[in-house]
């Protein structure tokens, strides 16, 4: 469906709107009309493939006494009336927006807050990864796994690295999202806060604009927990933390999700002293133990300081020194460092939308609540990306904002299916999957056996002297085939679509065994972990099945 408003010229009392009406009686195509003599307009909702803007315009003026005398504009020649209005500026959005585009929908993108680009590139997936592959590269130049070669001191140019950070997201910020926009006929970007008059219009800086149809694609934000005394002290989140072009002595991170780690692996081997500190028993508690245990053993066997299972009493600051104070195993912790970074989980940001003016229903989390369309419960509001009870991954973003786009304005039923979705933790070593777990798998009743192979039983990995990690695989028994699959693995993420695509298109696990995988890549750990199910792999020779 699209939208347009005309001025009509020629209008004198409400029975010249009626038989302006009357045209349109039994017309194929239109959806919805309303014909206003006191605005002097003409507001059509219509079928592009049945009738079109043209034709509309030509049926007003077929009646001889009035004439259309183009779009409506509000003053200043700016326009206020859209098909689609995207609030958000993020993946999600520029997605909506170039799906969009291709189809002819005029469309407005209000956007506030962060950078046009959103999280993933000025303050999430760039920045963070960016400065992981630097962590990485002093750690890989002061340790060996080799005994034979001693490695030297490396000199870290702490704002040199950051500085470069900031070259590069400036570049992707440019490159990925405004140079793909920029020449777009029909997208308007507007900076400022969005919220909602009604389900159909919004408010921005007190001018009203409207929409057939609207994506909230806001995304999310730091979930600041309640501790005494937080609020008062000066903390830094992944938003501030990336721009600090003076390294921090020390840093405390409180956390144990994925931003969490990855923040705190990374500065610590840039030479910032780092405790990572989690209220609940494991890192990654959403996961199974043995992962968590996992990780854990190898980011204390590089000397980071990780206490898990605590009850923070109070936050404080003294002598220009943050001071946690926590309760480990009954008894009363200080945990003191001159930065703390607060990465205890993500938030949507629906606050400053007045959704409760578009009665948008949310989850118990506050997330929008869409279906597998990503539909909400108004049917011409959609919502995609972290702001939406989905995922929350830069990648199904996109997706969400492309399907919501079709689904809004083509008539197509396309859905997210995310039962093979495969993820990545950018630890070292990394932690990925995709799938179900076992214990998913007991929930849904579903039969499930596990084969678990440690890196020690992969040629690649004894090659590199880098055994670091496990392949766990779950499979359903009575068909063979794969439920789901588990890696703590160095560059573990570069194997799991395989598995992923495994999963979506019905792969067996005796298809894996059987596959050929080049000798000594870590890919041919799949083919072992598969092989396990019913073979003991220590007991077979190199490259045997």
């Amino acid at each position: 469906m699209k939208f347009v408003e005309f001025k009509i010229k020629g209008m004198t009392c409400d029975h010249c709107a009626q038989t302006i009406a009357n045209q349109f009686k039994g017309k194929e195509g239109i959806v919805n009309k309303d014909i206003s003599y006191p605005s002097g307009s003409g507001k059509f909702e219509y079928d592009p493939e049945k009738i079109s803007k043209d034709e509309i315009a030509g049926l007003i003026d077929s009646t001889g006494h009035y004439k259309v005398a183009g779009e409506a504009e509000s003053e200043g020649n700016e326009k206020t009336s859209f098909d689609l209005v995207i609030i958000g500026g993020g993946s999600a959005a520029f997605s909506a927006a170039i799906k969009a585009e291709s189809m002819g929908l005029s469309t407005l993108m209000v956007n506030d807050g962060l950078d046009f680009g959103g999280t993933c590139v000025n303050v999430g997936c760039v920045p963070s990864k960016n400065l992981i592959r630097a962590g990485e590269t002093v750690y890989h130049a002061s340790h060996s796994n080799f005994t034979g070669i001693n490695p030297k001191a490396v000199d870290v140019d702490f704002a040199k690295v950051i500085q470069d950070k900031k070259k590069l997201v400036a570049s992707l910020q440019e490159k990925k999202y405004m140079d793909v926009v920029r020449g777009f006929e029909n997208l308007t970007m507007l900076k400022g806060w969005a919220t909602f008059k009604d389900h159909k219009t919004i408010q921005v800086e007190g001018k009203e604009y409207k929409g057939l149809k609207f994506l909230i694609a806001t995304g999310a934000t730091t979930m600041i927990p309640e501790i005494n005394g937080l609020n008062d002290v000066p903390y830094l989140t992944n938003v501030s933390l990336f721009d600090l072009e003076e390294q921090p002595k020390s840093m405390v991170v409180l956390g144990g999700g994925y931003i969490a780690l990855e923040i705190a692996q990374a500065y610590h081997r840039l030479g910032t002293k780092v405790t990572l500190l989690q209220r609940s028993k494991n890192v990654l508690s959403k996961l199974t133990s043995d992962i968590s245990d996992e990780l854990l053993k190898h980011l204390r066997a590089e000397g980071m300081e990780i206490h898990t299972g605590l009850s923070f009493e109070r936050v404080t600051e003294e002598n220009n020194s943050i001071r946690v104070l926590a309760k480990v195993s009954g008894e009363n912790r200080v945990f003191e460092a001159e930065k703390l970074v607060v990465a205890t989980g993500t938030k949507p940001n629906t606050s400053q939308l007045a959704i409760e003016n578009a009665d948008l229903k949310l989850t118990s989390t506050g997330h929008i609540a869409v279906n597998e369309k990503m539909e909400t419960n108004q049917s011409h509001i959609y919502a995609a990306g972290d702001v939406a009870n989905t995922p929350a991954y830069v990648y199904t973003a996109a997706f969400e904002g492309k399907t919501a786009v079709e689904n809004a304005f083509s008539g197509t039923d396309s859905s997210a299916d995310y039962s093979s979705l495969p993820w990545v933790v950018f630890t070292d070593p990394q932690v990925t999957g995709a799938g179900l777990d076992e214990t998913e798998a007991k929930y849904k009743g579903i039969p499930y056996e596990v084969s678990k192979l440690e890196l020690k039983d992969v040629p690649r990995a004894l090659a590199a002297n880098d055994m670091k990690g496990f392949i766990k695989l779950i499979r359903n028994p009575e068909t063979d085939k794969l439920l789901g699959a588990r890696i703590v693995a160095p560059e573990g993420g570069e194997l799991i679509h395989q598995l992923s695509m495994a999963i979506k298109y019905g792969i067996t696990v005796n298809d894996l065994a059987e596959s050929f995988y080049p000798y000594l890549t870590l890919g041919e750990g799949i083919k072992l972990a598969a092989i396990t199910f019913n073979k003991d792999v220590s007991k077979l020779s190199c490259c045997a099945s």
